[in-house]
């Protein structure tokens, strides 16, 4: 027997930390990363964890090797689940999606995509439910189910309408062509696109920003921005006053008496210019 025959695999999710940071590694390098049961099985378990973590501020999410991930493994979802009973797929399917956008797209944390390379199908489903995500400028990324007989289902469809313009989206759904990261970026459906050698770099920066905010206030600001959508402006106007003062009542380090005494009685500091000075 081989050496490399008596080698454990690698978990298909890897967790490094970083000055309150946890980088979150799609790790299936030789599928492109593409999600697997066990991988989507184990990025729920992984994010449960780092919720309840005190240490980690800002969760990134990112692929090894030269790609964020290529979507959906389509022999472990497609080929290995048919002629099953109907409830055997769907029940993978949900499975998938209970990360990838159930638990993602209102998680408690600051979270983003930093999209190394490769990014296809349902890989667009936890970039969009991330808050924000950077880019490769030399990324590749692509809607190609329309190739092979497909619509982006899994929600992917609902994850591009909700970033893109309809033009912009309906192209590539529609002709499967690819486009790169500054293609992604100027359509908004990432933030930026840097070159690949700053990716990083630049993300972790970005990162460290956002730990150094308040978690309470950044939770309800993320939270209720992504659940107004929907919402008329009355009812909008409800909801954020509610979600303000929910705020306020859980917010253990009562930031908004210490930015208002700050700026308005020590004048210590600008809102508009930076930061107030976190107490405890």
């Amino acid at each position: 027997m081989s050496l490399a025959q008596t080698q454990p695999e690698e978990p298909p999710v890897l967790v490094e930390r970083d000055e309150g940071i946890a980088w979150v590694t799609l790790n299936r390098p030789h599928k492109r990363n593409a999600m697997s049961p066990a991988l989507n099985s184990m990025m729920l378990e992984v994010l449960e964890t780092l919720e309840d973590d005190e240490a980690c501020k800002v969760v990134v999410i990112t692929g090894a090797g030269d790609s964020f991930s290529a979507g959906m493994d389509l022999k472990e979802y497609f080929r290995e689940t048919d002629g099953k009973p109907t409830s055997v797929r769907y029940r993978t399917y949900r499975a998938a999606g209970t990360w990838q956008w159930r638990k993602l797209r209102l998680y408690p944390k600051p979270t983003i995509a930093m999209v190394n390379g490769w990014c296809f199908g349902g890989a667009f489903t936890p970039l969009v439910a991330c808050d924000l995500a950077i880019a490769a400028e030399e990324a590749t990324f692509g809607l190609s189910e329309i190739n092979w007989g497909i619509i982006p289902a899994g929600n992917v469809t609902k994850a591009v309408q909700t970033v893109m313009n309809s033009r912009d989206a309906l192209y590539y759904i529609m002709t499967g062509k690819t486009f790169d990261g500054s293609k992604a970026a100027r359509m908004g459906l990432v933030n930026e696109a840097v070159p690949r050698a700053e990716l990083r770099a630049h993300t972790r920066a970005l990162a460290l920003d956002l730990a150094a905010k308040n978690p309470t206030v950044l939770k309800q600001a993320k939270i209720a921005f992504k659940n107004i959508g929907g919402m008329d402006w009355d009812l909008a106007d409800d909801y954020l006053m509610a979600k303000q003062e929910q705020g306020r009542f859980q917010d253990p380090e009562r930031g908004r008496e210490q930015g208002i005494r700050q700026f308005l009685d020590e004048k210590s500091y600008k809102p508009g210019l930076g930061a107030y000075r976190r107490e405890g």
